[in-house]
């Protein structure tokens, strides 16, 4: 692989991965809002939503679709997860033959579906046979700042995943390699589920006991999901799994958790999402997992207790009550 990296959504963490790309080779990052690429260009900073950092000499940014993707040798798509479906069919005819990177996380709203499973149905099966699943314990702020970070890539072929690992690791970016990328992807999606839940309880002034046991059976759901998709469950006691699930649980700089705060301190939805500035993935998230886990006949209580919150207006109390009250059970 000697050409560049096209970065396919210029957020804050398209953004912090075209860093740490940077120090291997050319990055075209794409945004689709053309003033948005101009000031990338002219201040070299992406103040909108990753201020503080510069733009290395090596990544160029742009609003040219075809630009971006022309020539590239991998491309990552680093997109919200709602707007994967629209831009991928934008890309469609400009898309190299290249391995395809999805480093967003999180259940397609309307269909349910995971990414790879949106990759295959908007651009066939033969790209989908080239996508892989990026996650892992990463805030975008804190791989800007080059500490330490542990990722996952995951492909159905394993060889390409070696590949890809050894092309998107770093010195600060260690990145391990996975056969199973329905694990990830599930692992990576709802996390941001359980994380609302989490900062609920703390915004509810619950203690430690709380965030771990909610934590821990937040993971029993995401391997009963995963397991029901055709994954591995011990994926998810990698960094996929239990190493995203504490980070965004417990980490200040979580979206999700910031949500669950406000909700659990009597903060109404809009609002909270309003002065968020940015996506907050487990909001959608919990809708599609929730009619997913209907479908495929899976219990996830926290998760589906969520949805009611964020979409049913349930009290955030009478969410805990009806999950504490469940029938008692064996732990596994």
């Amino acid at each position: 692989m000697h050409g560049h990296v096209a970065v396919v959504g210029a957020g804050a963490w398209g953004t912090a991965l075209s860093l740490a790309l940077a120090e291997r080779g050319p990055v075209r990052l794409f945004t689709w809002d053309t003033a948005h690429a101009r000031e990338l260009a002219d201040a070299r900073e992406n103040r909108a939503f990753l201020p503080g950092f510069a733009l290395p000499a090596g990544v160029e940014p742009t609003a040219d679709l075809e630009r971006a993707l022309g020539g590239a040798e991998l491309v990552v798509v680093a997109l919200p997860s709602q707007a994967v479906r629209d831009v991928l069919g934008r890309a469609r005819h400009a898309l190299p033959a290249a391995p395809l990177v999805l480093a967003s996380k999180g259940i397609e709203a309307e269909s349910w579906m995971l990414l790879t499973e949106v990759v295959a149905d908007v651009l066939g099966p033969e790209v989908a046979r080239r996508s892989l699943v990026l996650s892992g314990p990463s805030f975008a702020l804190e791989v800007a700042r080059r500490l330490p970070t542990n990722l996952v890539v995951a492909a159905a072929d394993h060889e390409l995943s070696v590949a890809v690992q050894n092309r998107m690791a770093t010195e600060r970016l260690r990145i391990y390699s996975s056969d199973d990328p329905i694990g990830v992807e599930v692992g990576g999606a709802l996390k941001n589920v359980i994380a609302i839940a989490a900062g609920a309880c703390d915004g509810l002034g619950f203690g430690y006991n709380t965030r771990a046991a909610l934590i821990t059976r937040g993971l029993a759901e995401m391997a009963r999901l995963a397991a029901a998709k055709g994954g591995n469950v011990l994926t998810l006691a990698g960094l996929a799994g239990l190493g995203d699930l504490v980070l965004t649980c417990t980490g200040e700089l979580s979206r999700n958790r910031t949500v669950g705060v406000e909700l659990g301190r009597g903060a109404r939805l809009e609002a909270v999402l309003s002065g968020l500035g940015h996506v907050a993935e487990g909001v959608p998230t919990a809708q599609a997992a929730h009619r997913l886990a209907e479908r495929l006949g899976v219990e996830l209580p926290i998760s589906s207790e969520v949805y009611r919150v964020l979409f049913e207006g349930k009290p955030v109390l009478d969410a805990v009550h009806d999950v504490l009250h469940r029938p008692l059970k064996p732990e596994w």
